[in-house]
């Protein structure tokens, strides 16, 4: 098992180189209160479908939707790569769009970018637009991809990718229809923190990986969409998906025998904390913890019979420490300096757009909905469901 797990990170970064219920789906209304079946649809044919922004010089034009805290971050970013020889020629910081113009406007100016909108009609109906970037609440998040594109545009959708797997595969069928990218951004799956990772386990120094652990807890019950059922709220789907990636990223596609979870729920009927156990095929045993009322150590251990890995930082690892059998620190790690992290999901999701594909080898589809599955599952084994699902 050990020596397939090894052959199947090696080709990935190889590459990288060179069931659930039906549910209904959320209303389709923007959080502008725009209706989403009234935003522009492009035809294939039509030469604007898919373009790359009309200036001639092959650079992505990046747009945001929505103008949150997640939304500055990657406005900031994508001004950082603007300006990093390491990312030239790559993207141009486009366009904003918020339910707000003046918020919008105010982010734009803030952080160069060309265009500002109020809407997200008028972002989707400009035709320069190449990539949207949707930073938006979880339970907008299938509406919002799918009429981005159906209106031409690539999209990279912050995490959750959606509120369930059904919602994914909707999206998923879409950015098949159109042959257009659409990849979820979770950022540690593109970064180079991952690479280590998978070498440090596909080289065979850890032995047979027979446990796995990761947590992510912050103290983040003020924000009204970790609390609200009817935005998709809960500590599972905000970092509990930090946990289970962790997790997915050494584990792959590899069977899952049985899991055993429990939540504290929030006033709200939301997990407020949570702990899911998952037993695989090949006996190894993995634990992912999330919680929104306390602070953890964020720590992920990757356990095996000749050492074991620790990372500090399952959210955005700082360094990488790995342990001999007599828990003697063989090898200690910093991983490279960011702008902020998020440049790496950008610069896989522009290079993805202009080499023809369709999905980003950093977090395939497949990848998006086994993660979208097994939270399901999670939360059908709790009984939790969202408003807009019943």
């Amino acid at each position: 098992m050990a020596a397939r797990r090894k052959e199947a990170i090696m080709a990935q970064n190889a590459q990288a180189a060179s069931t659930t219920p039906a549910t209904q789906t959320t209303p389709a209304v923007t959080d502008d209160n725009t209706d989403m079946a009234s935003l522009p649809m492009l035809s294939m044919d039509d030469p604007n479908f898919g373009r790359m922004n009309g200036r001639g010089d092959g650079m992505i034009n990046v747009a945001i939707l929505g103008a949150g805290r997640i939304a500055q971050t990657m406005a900031h970013t994508l001004q950082l790569m603007n300006a990093d020889d390491r990312y030239a020629g790559l993207i141009h910081p486009y366009a904003v769009a918020s339910r707000s113009s003046e918020r919008a406007q105010k982010l734009a100016e803030q952080y160069g970018f060309s265009k500002s909108y109020g809407s997200y009609t008028e972002l989707l109906s400009d035709p320069f637009v190449d990539l949207v970037y949707i930073a938006t609440p979880h339970n907008l998040h299938m509406e919002q991809a799918i009429a981005c594109m159906r209106a031409g545009k690539n999209v990279l959708v912050e995490k959750s990718f959606t509120a369930n797997a059904e919602q994914a595969r909707r999206v998923f069928d879409v950015a098949d229809d159109t042959n257009l990218l659409c990849t979820e951004a979770i950022w540690t799956r593109y970064m180079p923190s991952r690479i280590m990772i998978d070498e440090i386990v596909a080289s065979g120094k850890l032995g047979e990986i027979m446990s796995l652990g990761a947590d992510l807890s912050y103290t983040t019950t003020a924000k009204k969409r970790m609390t609200d059922p009817n935005l998709a709220g809960g500590a599972l789907l905000d970092v509990g998906v930090y946990a289970l990636n962790f997790i997915d990223m050494v584990m792959g596609a590899q069977e899952i025998d049985r899991l055993v979870t429990s939540m504290q729920p929030y006033a709200t009927g939301v997990d407020a904390s949570n702990s899911t156990t998952l037993y695989y095929g090949d006996h190894t045993m993995a634990v992912a913890t999330s919680s929104m009322m306390c602070q953890s150590d964020r720590m992920g251990r990757i356990l095996g019979t000749k050492g074991y890995v620790i990372v500090h930082n399952i959210n955005n690892p700082e360094a990488v420490d790995v342990y001999g059998d007599n828990h003697d620190l063989q090898y200690h790690a910093h991983v490279p300096d960011q702008l902020t992290g998020y440049e790496y999901e950008v610069a896989a999701a522009a290079k993805a757009i202009l080499a023809g594909r369709h999905e980003c080898i950093e977090m395939t589809h497949a990848d998006t909905l086994r993660i979208m599955a097994l939270m399901d599952q999670i939360r059908a084994d709790w009984g939790l469901q969202y408003p807009f699902e019943r």
